[in-house]
């Protein structure tokens, strides 16, 4: 059988610390593979995200790939993907442009922080049904509804303690998930949260760049009548997240680390 050898990085985003943040493999490559070798390669590596990015005339076309299937847009394996870029194929460079399924993003490298420039949303307020109040096992202060819906706790404390059902969150009907949040009491810090997505094949989500572009920093910017933002996510690993609402648009900053290089074989057709 013919094969293919690639190079493949595992970096842990939104955070300086090996074990912490978010993992994400990033591959970057000569030329596309065919979607099901990507998909399978996703599904070995069994992290949320896998990036497979290939350089074009104008920038990189950058894909993201869970465990499940192709995601439209990936806030750390983007940072994870510009940090390869930067220590090990164009370090010269401090700004990254990338196609992608929502468009052009692009990723600015200012010192050991990595600014992503993202879409916002517009999450829209819901009604809190008996329905969602029971697959989420509590009742929320308030309901949004974005690309997922967003569930504003009372306190910080709700957030961490929270015992999420993902089956009962899998058959939500809306949404490709559930964003919990609330006020952080921590110094130097606005505000918490979780992600699930059990319907991508990701329970739980450590460190989500994308909700917090989408959905956390227009609630909140909106919410507390400021424009920065010093984001929290209470997952195991835990990350920090710079973020500032820009009309449009949403700027997440984060660190992230190397945890390995390494090579894998893949068989082509």
């Amino acid at each position: 059988m013919e094969t293919i050898t690639l190079k493949q990085y595992v970096v842990d985003a939104f955070t300086d610390t090996v074990f912490g943040g978010n993992p994400a493999a990033v591959c970057v490559m000569d030329e596309w593979l065919p979607d099901e070798t990507m998909q399978k390669i996703a599904r070995e590596n069994c992290l949320s995200e896998t990036a497979f990015t290939v350089k074009e005339e104008s920038g990189y076309r950058l894909r993201w790939f869970t465990p499940g299937c192709e995601v439209k847009l990936c806030g750390h394996a983007t940072l994870a993907t510009a940090y390869v870029l930067a220590d090990f194929y164009e370090p010269e460079s401090t700004c990254f442009d990338f196609d992608s399924l929502s468009g052009p993003i692009s990723v600015k490298r200012e010192g050991e922080l990595f600014q992503l420039n993202f879409p916002a949303g517009s999450p829209a307020p819901v009604s809190i049904t008996p329905e969602l109040e029971e697959a989420v096992g509590f009742r929320p202060a308030e309901a949004y509804l974005a690309a997922s819906y967003l569930l504003v706790m009372e306190k910080e404390e709700d957030v961490a303690d929270y015992k999420p059902d993902f089956k009962r969150i899998a058959q939500i009907p809306e949404g490709g998930g559930v964003i919990i949040t609330a006020p952080s009491s921590h110094e130097g810090y606005d505000f918490a949260s979780r992600c699930f997505f059990p319907k991508q094949s990701i329970d739980e989500d450590p460190v989500t760049g994308s909700s917090h572009s989408s959905t956390l920093v227009p609630y909140w910017s909106k919410r507390l009548g400021k424009t920065e933002l010093v984001a929290k996510q209470l997952s195991a690993r835990q990350g920090t997240l710079y973020c500032k609402a820009a009309g449009e648009r949403s700027l997440i900053s984060g660190k992230a680390v190397l945890y390995s290089k390494a090579e894998i074989t893949v068989p082509v057709k």
